[in-house]
């Protein structure tokens, strides 16, 4: 059993009334032009407890929680702090009534200590001497120890690991003055062990009376860690729960409003699902071959992102993970494979031809797709639209183009298909990229990398930031290309993709590949650097 399931909400035994909010939203509507992000929309959130808010991309979760943090204004709805109407016109206000919010990107100065991190923008910055510096790092280094946050408020953030950067944020916020604590994708970058650690800390900060309200997709955390959860539909309440009485199945019905079946074979215990696709490989179709990074020649030491001597094969119709925590070296290798950099030493292959150095275009025109970690700096040209971003990576090829011509019908044609072969949610192809939710955002770069004949899949970080709905779709169509004889290299910090998908799976640390079974224990163990080096061997 859960956490979740084996406590109650705070304050609120057997026969107890329910406590009055500390904060009640009521009516909350907002609109951006013609659409609606916020209708209607109702939150409570009580001292001590840790609610988490679920929906789809789009849903309205982010909005609702920027307007209580006043990054936005409602155009309509009451908010209510302590049972007192307040109207923020912006977070200092918001802050300055003890709201804290930490985004899902760090908004932290890599060059600047901990302590100049947590004073910076906080209204003191101007007259904060040295003197007064190191008062702010003991009253730092004393929260930390409070709240099981530890770091060190002299290290300058830039040579902090992602967790002790989240831990950076959530001190800021507490040396602020936050009782009401707002956490968008808190594990989106974090191994199970720094998510254990996390959600402990967080039940700790609970137990002193922080309200934390935590906005997330992974339904497994949401049974661990919240007491209370609340599930919005295109912007409108569908349940306040309390986690003791649903299950992740229950929660992914309610946000999609169907069941949800690639979910259901993950299971409740987040174990791998029954495959059916072919019963064993065919020849190798990738092979990296003592792969290292530039930066790692370039400086002769190991730096965090850099990666060693991999050699690894991908053969037909299988799908080999790569998982690990962000920062581990994925980035610099997505790269190197993709084109975009080269390796310092090493061979890539595909099939018996040597592509190392090969630009993006060549690799394209052999048959390798590829879906970028970062969708919107890799994957999207926003002010294109829908139909040219699915076809920019040919529009040189007929029937979309040739040099200084484009076909508008060709690409009109292409995109009305692969919108309607991959329920990319537009009113017509050609709207603007600009418009399109996380969910469509993704399924665009899906539909032009799978919309063509591949032998070989590069898929990055395919479901970061998605809901249930949108993951089980890219799920399926990942699994679909190893099913029709594609060779996939899949690279994810996401334990449930690793254990649904995977034939083999590695893990990457510190730029070195460990060879896991396909077991949540043992691969979050290899993910946290728990495997040994004697594990460390070229896969065949």
């Amino acid at each position: 059993m859960s956490i979740g399931a084996d406590r109650p909400a705070p304050g609120h035994g057997p026969g107890t009334p329910d406590p009055a909010p500390l904060v009640a939203m009521r009516g909350i509507t907002k609109t951006f032009g013609s659409v609606t992000a916020v209708a209607g929309a109702d939150f409570d959130l009580r001292s001590g407890e840790i609610h988490a808010l679920l929906g789809e991309n789009g849903a309205g979760k982010t909005t609702l929680m920027n307007l209580l943090y006043g990054l936005e204004q409602p155009d309509g709805g009451t908010i209510l702090i302590d049972g007192d109407p307040v109207s923020f016109r912006s977070a200092h206000d918001a802050i300055e009534a003890g709201i804290g919010m930490v985004h899902q990107h760090f908004q932290l100065v890599p060059r600047l200590s901990v302590a100049e991190n947590v004073i910076l923008g906080a209204g003191e910055g101007r007259r904060v001497r040295l003197p007064d510096l190191a008062e702010v790092a003991a009253a730092i280094e004393d929260l930390g120890q409070r709240y099981g946050l530890g770091v060190s408020a002299t290290s300058l953030v830039g040579d902090l690991s992602v967790g002790e950067q989240q831990r950076v944020e959530i001190l800021r916020a507490l040396y602020r003055g936050a009782r009401i604590l707002i956490l968008d994708e808190p594990t989106a970058t974090l191994s199970p062990v720094e998510i254990d650690h996390l959600i402990e800390q967080l039940r700790a900060m609970a137990g002193t009376g922080t309200a934390i309200v935590m906005i997330t997709h992974h339904l497994d955390e949401v049974m661990t860690a919240a007491d209370r959860i609340t599930v919005l539909r295109s912007g409108a309440n569908v349940a306040t729960v309390p986690a003791a009485a649903t299950s992740p199945l229950e929660l992914a019905r309610l946000m999609v409003g169907r069941e949800v079946t690639m979910l259901s074979e993950v299971g409740e215990a987040g174990e791998a699902g029954s495959r059916t696709g072919p019963a064993s490989a065919g020849p190798a179709v990738l092979t990296l071959e003592d792969l290292s990074s530039k930066s790692a020649a370039g400086t002769g030491g190991e730096h965090p992102r850099d990666f060693f001597n991999l050699s690894l094969e991908v053969r037909a119709s299988e799908i080999v993970t790569i998982a690990g925590v962000e920062g581990n070296g994925q980035a610099e290798l997505e790269a190197v494979l993709c084109g975009l950099s080269r390796p310092a030493s090493g061979k890539i292959r595909l099939g018996s031809t040597d592509v190392t150095g090969a630009t993006p275009r060549q690799l394209l025109d052999a048959g390798v797709g590829m879906i970028p970690a970062d969708r919107y700096r890799r994957g999207l040209i926003r002010g294109l639209s829908v139909a040219e971003n699915l076809v920019y990576d040919r529009i040189d090829k007929a029937p979309y183009g040739r040099r200084l011509w484009i076909d508008p019908k060709a690409v009109a044609a292409r995109g009305a298909d692969l919108v309607s072969r991959f329920s990319i949610a537009v009113r017509t192809p050609s709207t603007s990229a600009s418009t399109l939710s996380g969910g469509n955002a993704q399924k665009v770069v899906l539909a032009r990398a799978l919309g063509t004949d591949l032998q070989l899949l590069i898929a990055a970080q395919p479901t970061r930031g998605l809901d249930v709905g949108a993951i089980e779709f890219v799920w399926n169509q990942i699994s679909e290309q190893r099913d029709s004889g594609v060779a996939v290299l899949l690279i994810t910090t996401d334990l449930n993709e690793v254990t649904a998908l995977s034939d083999r799976c590695f893990v990457i640390y510190r730029g070195q590949l460990v060879e896991t079974p396909l077991d949540r224990e043992a691969i979050g163990l290899a993910m946290g650097g728990a495997g040994s080096r004697a594990e460390r061997a070229p896969a065949r």
